[in-house]
């Protein structure tokens, strides 16, 4: 009992106190004005930008299977998060309020959405689910492209490839492929933050629980997952589902932080950074996935200042570190030397050397 009260607060601390106290630290720069307005600007893309790949790596890395659709949630997510605060402005004054509803109905049509297309393709498997739910994100894009939504007094309208009669100006919530405009920006570092730890916690949760184990099972070997009485599609509509909702989550933190908002921006290439984050952090490696998502959403932006060799270095970038991270050599060397630094390993190969001691020690006696 004693060890697990101890261990508690090593295993909370790894797996939330990383992120809170990079958190802290982002804060205590921007307080002291060592962080510039470019980079602050940033912040919330990040946080985004992880709560993707930490969503989708349970799909990806958990689950097993290839999903190349994860910006077709995200723009359900942005799109209904935006029709939602746009409906509360006038009878809710906060902000914040506005935010969370945003982020629970981005949740719940994306989840909707996710069901709608998960229980028809999860019996597909490896490149035919990938092209499925590719195609599945073309079809939101195109759909947001021709879908118009607006405010008549209080009422909702919505009509398919022309302006809806009766609502104009600032009645207009989204206009076709122009996509959303003028929206009141309610999303924050600290919000986002929050939704990166929320996101964490749910992922991870899942893959330590019993329906995690049985996803897991079903990813190692499917048919002895089922010879043993797993349902197969049942826990894979499970992880594609949350991994959705998660997605949606995103998607409508995503749309609070832009007062302007196209469809082109959930193209197929956001899928594509998307799986990269998931891909360049080693697949199922939930850290790997954060930290590969912080920098290369930063690393754009750093390089600014070098406009004709930005994207190169980028793609350098990109293979340099997908060669050290898959190459068996330098895997081994790194894992070497973090065996030497790391003071945990140290303190156990200590109280190794002590308890063979005194094993040779009454072997002697």
């Amino acid at each position: 009992m004693d060890e697990i009260i101890l261990v508690l607060p090593q295993v909370v601390f790894r797996n939330y106190g990383i992120l809170i106290v990079g958190y802290l630290l982002l804060q205590l720069g921007v307080n002291a004005g060592m962080i510039g307005r470019n980079l602050q600007g940033q912040f919330v893309p990040i946080c985004v930008y992880i709560s993707l790949a930490i969503s989708l790596n349970l799909v990806v890395g958990i689950s097993g299977e290839l999903s190349l659709g994860h910006a077709g949630f995200m723009s359900v997510g942005a799109f209904t998060g935006i029709i939602v605060t746009r409906m509360m402005e006038a009878s809710m004054p906060s902000g914040n309020v506005r935010l969370f509803f945003a982020v629970l109905a981005g949740a719940f049509t994306a989840a909707i959405a996710g069901i709608i297309i998960g229980i028809p393709i999860l019996g597909l498997r490896g490149d035919y689910l990938a092209i499925v739910t590719l195609a599945f994100g073309e079809i939101v894009r195109n759909i947001m492209n021709v879908l118009y939504f607006g405010l008549d007094g209080k009422k909702l309208k919505f009509a398919f490839n022309h302006t809806i009669d009766g609502v104009e100006g600032n009645q207009r919530i989204i206009t076709g492929a122009i996509g959303a405009t003028g929206v009141t920006k309610t999303a924050t570092f600290t919000t986002a933050m929050l939704l990166t730890l929320f996101t964490l916690f749910v992922v991870l949760n899942l893959k330590n629980s019993k329906h995690g184990r049985c996803i897991m099972a079903v990813r190692d070997n499917r048919i002895a997952g089922e010879s043993i009485g797993i349902n197969v599609k049942k826990y894979k509509l499970i992880a594609f589902v949350v991994s959705a909702a998660l997605a949606g989550m995103a998607g409508a933190m995503f749309g609070q932080n832009y007062s302007t908002l196209a469809p082109l921006k959930f193209n197929f290439n956001t899928s594509i950074l998307i799986l990269v984050f998931v891909v360049l952090g080693s697949i199922g490696n939930i850290w790997g996935g954060i930290l590969a998502a912080a920098l290369l959403t930063v690393l754009p932006e750093a390089l600014r200042q070098f406009a004709d060799y930005r994207m190169l270095t980028y793609a350098v970038v990109l293979i340099v570190v997908m060669i050290c991270t898959y190459n068996p050599t330098i895997r081994a060397r790194v894992g070497m030397l973090w065996d030497m630094i790391n003071p945990r390993k140290k303190g156990k190969k200590a109280a190794e050397g002590v308890t063979d001691d005194e094993k040779t020690g009454k072997e002697e006696m």
